[in-house]
């Protein structure tokens, strides 16, 4: 029984049993899309791990938490786009597109997280499938995903790449492909009015 929930209702204890201790989510505790490339390497990791305790717990929070039979077991990232400056400098989400990358109506589903021992149990579908309600509740226009397309049988290059989630992924929460900047990037939309 998977469940989901504002990160404001999940306590502090839940997002770093779900972040973990070691690893690519601890090192960055979901802060790469708001960190302007200049600041990221300056910003030490508990600095990084302050910042989204603040952003989770706020009224306008940041993402959602997943529950697996009451175990808190994974996290996603779900906030208006222009939340994330790195992702509007980015090319890649842009690319062949003509959409205004400071649109406030526009939100964005930037990363998964999905607590080890919790993984394969439809977790990171859950919350997509919540992100596009959540959007749709505080007033969005439409909600995207960027994820990443694998070959079958091709190894991905870093694992930090599978943070964004899978094509296959946002297709079952009702995403739609609406462009494909590179052979190995998918740009998914709900468009929720």
């Amino acid at each position: 029984m998977i469940s989901v929930v504002p990160a404001n209702e999940a306590s502090w204890d839940d997002l770093r049993a779900i972040f973990g201790d070691r690893g690519e989510p601890f090192r960055c505790r979901c802060q790469y899309f708001k960190i302007p490339g200049a600041d990221w390497d300056a910003t030490s990791v508990e600095e990084r791990a302050e910042r989204l305790r603040e952003q989770a717990a706020a009224p306008a929070t940041t993402g959602l938490v997943a529950y697996l039979d009451g175990d808190p077991a994974g996290w996603c990232a779900v906030e208006p786009r222009v939340h994330y400056p790195r992702l509007r400098a980015a090319k890649v989400p842009w690319s062949g597109r003509d959409e205004d990358p400071d649109d406030p109506g526009v939100w964005a589903v930037t990363c998964f997280v999905t607590r080890a021992g919790f993984r394969r149990r439809g977790v990171s579908r859950a919350l997509a499938v919540a992100a596009a309600g959540f959007a749709r509740e505080r007033g969005a226009r439409a909600i995207e995903g960027y994820p990443i397309v694998k070959e079958p049988g091709a190894p991905f290059p870093w694992i930090g790449e599978l943070y964004v989630g899978s094509r296959s992924m946002f297709v079952d929460a009702g995403f739609a492909e609406v462009s494909r900047p590179t052979a190995r990037r998918v740009v998914m939309r709900v468009e929720l009015r």
